[in-house]
């Protein structure tokens, strides 16, 4: 990690890419996120883990933690959480015409229409077994011609109750058709969309970088941390959780097993400067390439929050702040939900178009993400005694400065004349 060397201003290199794309792409709907946790993310941190890190796992769901320096409860412990479980549509019912009438969980039934999907279906005859299908899509109406005026000038929406998929299912005993896959209620359904570069520099799309992002992340820094060398007054758990989707249930088991002293949770934010419709509401201006955010209120810790900031004021590494009210809407509450006395903040990057099938991001802002919290982790193993450091440290704002009155000159209008010059002259040399 060479103080020279900043990669978040430059492309993701292609094998990286790569690694993101695979980490997205894995089938890990809520309550099925092996497929994330064992099936791409182990392999990837047995390719580097030095030896002596330890993998904690458990019997109510695939979430998975990685310890740098397991059993050594009198270090400074640091939980780094991501989530692997993708929001999903579920088989509902059957109908007698071959449609196959389903729940759209955390989608607006609008996102949904035509876009492909795979249904996983556990084979009735031998539990614990899945087939994939595939070639099926979301509807609802099936054709403009069958909606009524209203619902064709935009006045009137769709209901979630009229989402189905469609198999394309045609014949006699259409219904049997279905049976006869092994479809039952309750099988979950996904998007079918890889992640490819965007149209735009350093952009990329598709589905689910809410939260695959945060598990790459996640696994970008402690793959840094290994080839740094690892810490030595801290101990790092960086954790894959399940369940964030349906009420942060995983990463709250996870904090409550492993009792960190600071948690930062990883996941994505939204770029409100181009969300549309929302002007009014006078949102944070957030946007997609201009760096991390972090998150300020709620249960935010400023103390650590300060050492982030500081870490990515001396390395460049360019913020922005998050406003996040009572409750910051990721695994960094864990803390407070298991009960855990805890510093925790929530780190992210921007993004545009959330839960649907083009979420789009920048992967300049995932990189600075990954620098930066690899960076201050090695800023708190710096301190002399991470413990008491944020025991005796807590913000007292009865010792603020008075503040003054700074007149109106932006900052580079303040400028000195000799400053101002040698401006001058490097833009128009003699």
């Amino acid at each position: 990690m060479s103080e020279t060397n900043k990669p978040w201003t430059e492309p993701m290199p292609e094998p990286q890419f790569s690694l993101m794309q695979r980490i997205l792409d894995a089938p890990s709907p809520v309550g099925l996120e092996a497929a994330m946790t064992y099936g791409v993310l182990k392999p990837h941190f047995e390719s580097f883990a030095p030896q002596g890190w330890h993998l904690h796992q458990f019997k109510g769901h695939a979430g998975v933690v990685w310890d740098t320096h397991p059993d050594r409860d009198d270090l400074f412990k640091v939980m780094i959480i991501g989530h692997a479980d993708k929001i999903r549509m579920q088989v509902r019912s059957i109908g007698d015409d071959g449609k196959i009438w389903i729940n759209t969980d955390s989608f607006l039934p609008t996102v949904l229409l035509g876009h492909e999907v795979k249904l996983f279906s556990e084979d009735p005859e031998a539990p614990g077994r899945y087939r994939i299908i595939q070639g099926g899509t979301v509807e609802a109406l099936g054709a403009i011609h069958f909606s009524d005026p209203a619902m064709r000038d935009g006045s009137k929406g769709i209901k979630k109750e009229q989402i189905y998929l469609d198999l394309q299912i045609h014949g006699e005993n259409k219904k049997q058709q279905v049976l006869n896959l092994g479809v039952r209620p309750g099988d979950s359904i996904i998007f079918d969309r890889p992640i490819r570069h965007g149209f735009s520099p350093d952009t990329f799309y598709g589905a689910y970088l809410d939260n695959g992002l945060g598990c790459f992340v996640t696994a970008e820094v402690a793959r840094l941390i290994a080839e740094a060398g690892g810490t030595e007054k801290v101990r790092i758990m960086f954790a894959i959780a399940s369940y964030e989707e349906i009420g942060r249930f995983g990463s709250r088991v996870l904090a409550g097993e492993l009792a960190p002293d600071v948690i930062i949770g990883v996941d994505v934010n939204h770029d409100y400067v181009a969300a549309p419709g929302i002007g009014e509401r006078r949102m944070q201006a957030l946007e997609m390439g201009k760096g991390f955010t972090m998150s300020v209120g709620a249960i935010a810790s400023e103390q650590l929050n300060r050492v982030i900031e500081t870490t990515a004021r001396e390395h460049g590494i360019p913020m922005q702040r998050d406003i996040v009210g009572a409750d910051t809407g990721t695994d960094g509450m864990a803390g407070v939900l298991a009960a855990i006395d805890c510093a925790a903040t929530s780190i992210g990057f921007p993004i545009r178009n959330m839960h649907t099938i083009s979420e789009t991001g920048n992967t300049q802002d995932v990189l600075a993400a990954i620098h930066v919290l690899a960076r201050t982790l090695q800023a708190l193993d710096a301190l002399e005694d991470p413990h008491r450091e944020f025991l005796d440290n807590h913000p007292r704002l009865d010792q603020a400065q008075r503040l003054v009155h700074q007149g109106s000159a932006k900052p580079e209008e303040g400028a000195g004349e000799s400053e101002r010059q040698a401006g001058h002259q490097q833009k128009h040399p003699s």
